[in-house]
């Protein structure tokens, strides 16, 4: 039997031992006839599935130790319900064995459903959820975007885009190069105000909700640059926004942060330097997690959007001379006549 079979029968005999418990600490009456049936998946090993039952509906998440850890979602997800964010509760925890049961926060992310007339409107209420976030005290004992982590994302891409995916090493002068590029990128980043970031504010992680919107997969939150949250919600994985529309809804976000006190830069031309600088970092970073994910985990599906984080950085080359350098290594990177390995 496979591992994912024997992990979902282990699961169900989990379910039947915690929804009695549940059902009656809430007076819901006795445990109805239910359905368990997938909800998502995702690029990590996590898995969830959706019980339906006498119109009542919980959402179980499978986290497989050693290669997840449900303790961090645990601990983020009661730190967020503090600022008021609407985050899955904790109904039924087995953080040894990587299982939890959840409400429901619904069935459509703001990636089913947001299109040119509602962005507006659904980018408001995210933005005030981020501003939420932003003004939690930084008193929890969380890691930080520090030096290390951002030099070892920004390694993913050559390491896994370009080495293993295109089939290509950096040539002496190519090496040298990425690293003034990386210490550009990270000293932007660590000279950035600090506020808790989630790391994956994006639409596929906000759930159309109420309230709106429901906050999702924050497990990896660590202490970080201030635009790194504003800059993944505008710049997505996976649908992109005409330039004009983005660059309004950034000065907006920066108009609301200044008013609260979230430490926002003072001048926005230098905010805006700073959230093209964080977006490039982390689309590098997201590239060479893309091509890992292909190589390594066997899902290629994800390798179709590198094109429109290369764009995305394309445009910010094109305004900022100072990743000149970056933009020639692309070129000479992405102009080779090689197969991808």
């Amino acid at each position: 039997m496979p591992d994912e079979d024997v992990r979902l029968n282990l699961l169900e005999k989990w379910l039947d031992l915690q929804l009695p418990k549940l059902f009656a600490d809430n007076a819901w009456g006795a445990v109805p006839a239910a359905t368990l049936t997938s909800a998502s998946s995702d690029a990590s090993f996590r898995r969830y599935f959706r019980w339906q039952g006498a119109g009542r509906s919980l959402i179980v998440m499978d986290a497989p130790p050693p290669q997840e850890d449900c303790r961090p979602f645990v601990n983020v997800a009661h730190l967020l319900a503090e600022a008021g964010l609407n985050v899955p509760q904790i109904l039924a925890a087995d953080l040894e064995r990587g299982f939890l049961l959840l409400n429901d926060l619904g069935h459509q992310t703001y990636l089913d459903v947001i299109n040119a007339d509602n962005a507006d409107a659904l980018f408001a209420d995210a933005t005030q959820a981020l501003l939420a976030l932003q003004q939690l005290p930084m008193t929890s004992a969380m890691p930080s975007y520090d030096d290390a982590l951002l030099r070892r994302e920004l390694q993913l891409f050559p390491e896994w885009y370009v080495q293993r995916h295109l089939g290509i090493e950096f040539t002496e002068a190519q090496h040298a190069a990425w690293q003034r590029v990386s210490q550009l990128l990270i000293d932007s980043a660590l000279a950035q105000p600090k506020v808790l970031v989630h790391r994956d504010f994006m639409p596929r992680n906000l759930m159309l909700s109420e309230p709106n919107p429901g906050v999702l997969d924050f497990q990896d939150a660590v202490y970080g640059p201030v635009t790194y949250d504003v800059t993944c919600l505008f710049k997505d994985a996976f649908l992109s926004w005409p330039e004009v529309r983005v660059r309004a809804w950034l000065e907006q976000y920066w108009q609301q942060a200044r008013a609260i006190g979230v430490p926002v830069q003072p001048e926005l031309e230098d905010f805006l330097r700073a959230s093209d600088l964080m977006g490039v970092q982390r689309h590098l970073k997201v590239i060479g997690i893309f091509a890992r994910i292909c190589h390594r985990d066997g899902k290629p599906k994800y390798l179709a959007d590198v094109p429109r984080f290369l764009s995305y950085i394309n445009a910010v080359l094109a305004r900022r001379p100072e990743l000149a350098e970056l933009g020639a290594l692309l070129a000479g990177l992405l102009s080779t006549d090689q197969e991808p390995a």
